[in-house]
């Protein structure tokens, strides 16, 4: 059975490759903005319209769609934007460009009528330099052409850090295909990301986890990362390496750095660089804990329950957002899902309401006064707990209660 995956490099390109990645990132911020331009004034041609008496039906339309936009584009991009084909850049990245601006029109209406979950997502701006530097292919247009080298349309064959034998083996056999990639910039490094449909049966099978392995409860906290409690009794706790918490002293000493030096001066321009990097080593240390983290739950655990967090209403307490931001345990029941479906295990996640720290293990009473500081509290009943053991093992327990009528 085939699913999507990704799969990211890093590439190493040459000083003159690296600026071709710089034009087709910049020609992919100005297609997104030129789709931009032209919605903004249909909407207010409309409106000059209206004033006119002119009924609605003939009023002019207004580009929404990716084709819309491509039209657009190949009617107005030899005029205004010569240098498009005088540089002869990829004729795909601007068809991908008018995809990203149409699915961000598509989001905002989606969630403004309530279609689609979440926070709300604002109307389209303006895309500039210091949002990043990225650009997109379709299909396979970009892909692995030895297991150490990528082609890239308009950039040309760019090799990589990284060794590629696993993906480049499995697009020869048949067992994967690209259905796009993205090159991105951060902190003066480029990477690709593919999108892929991948057979991973073989895969999955090897490393399936066992039926006799043990099902957990994993309670998530600040002061311990995770706290597992296996059917069998066993309490294993996980301490996060928090990375940002870690290189704090480094990302204000970087950023004063920034603040001292001249708006437009190419010694700013490198102190904004220094700064990037430490935060891009601050992202790297949280992803690896993280995906190990996921990873081994989800190879040695039959079944997981955890419980369903809102991370955006946590994050609101202003004395525990950064902790909590730097933890990421949104990511982490993310990977924790998806991975569980590729090694055969299963994550069942409670109710956003169900009390697993409240709840007596014993009784079943609820402790309706417990805060945040009580890290151990006694029931009624004589039973003392441990706080994060108590939750983790409540969530076991539910899960195993719903399975069980189930």
């Amino acid at each position: 059975m085939s699913v999507r995956q990704g799969y990211r490099v890093e590439l190493a390109p040459t000083r003159g490759q690296r600026a071709r990645l710089g034009q087709h990132a910049g020609l992919s911020r100005v297609v997104e903005n030129f789709c931009l331009e032209k919605v903004k004034a249909a909407l207010e041609q409309r409106e000059a319209e209206k004033t006119y008496g002119i009924p609605a039906a003939d009023l002019t339309p207004v580009p929404w769609s990716a084709p819309a936009f491509e039209r657009l584009w190949r009617l107005g991009h030899r005029d205004r934007y010569p240098w498009f084909a005088g540089e002869s850049l990829s004729s795909r990245v601007p068809k991908e460009a008018c995809r990203v601006r149409a699915a961000g029109f598509k989001n905002f209406f989606d969630s403004r009528s309530g279609r689609r979950k979440g926070r709300k997502v604002g109307f389209p701006g303006w895309r500039k330099r210091k949002h990043g530097s990225r650009f997109r292919y379709d299909a396979d247009r970009a892909r692995p052409e030895t297991a150490r080298m990528v082609r890239l349309p308009g950039v040309g064959k760019v090799r990589t850090f990284e060794d590629m034998s696993w993906l480049a083996d499995r697009i020869a056999d048949g067992q994967a295909r690209v259905i796009g990639s993205t090159v991105r910039e951060r902190a003066g490094r480029w990477w690709v990301s593919f999108q892929l449909e991948i057979d991973r049966t073989d895969i999955n099978s090897k490393r399936a986890v066992s039926s006799d392995a043990p099902a957990c409860g994993i309670d998530v906290g600040v002061k311990t990362f995770a706290t597992i409690v296996d059917d069998d009794g066993t309490v294993t706790q996980i301490d996060a390496p928090k990375p940002l918490k870690a290189a704090l002293r480094k990302v204000r000493k970087a950023g004063r750095a920034v603040s001292r030096k001249r708006l437009g001066s190419s010694n700013r321009a490198k102190a904004v660089k220094r700064l990037a990097r430490v935060h891009f080593e601050v992202a790297n240390r949280r992803a690896d804990f993280l995906h190990k983290t996921t990873t081994m739950l989800a190879r040695s655990k039959r079944a997981i329950a955890v419980e369903t967090l809102n991370v955006a209403g946590l994050v609101k307490n202003r004395r525990l957002a950064r902790a909590i931001s730097d933890l990421g345990f949104g990511e982490f029941f993310r990977q924790l899902e998806y991975k569980a479906a590729w090694y055969g295990s299963s994550v069942w996640a409670a109710d956003r309401w169900f009390p697993s720290s409240r709840l007596c293990g014993g009784c079943g009473a609820i402790n309706q006064e417990l805060t945040l500081a009580d890290r151990s509290w006694t029931c009624g009943c004589g039973l003392r707990h441990n706080r994060d053991v108590n939750a983790a093992r409540n969530l076991l327990n539910a899960m195993s209660l719903v399975r069980d009528a189930t």
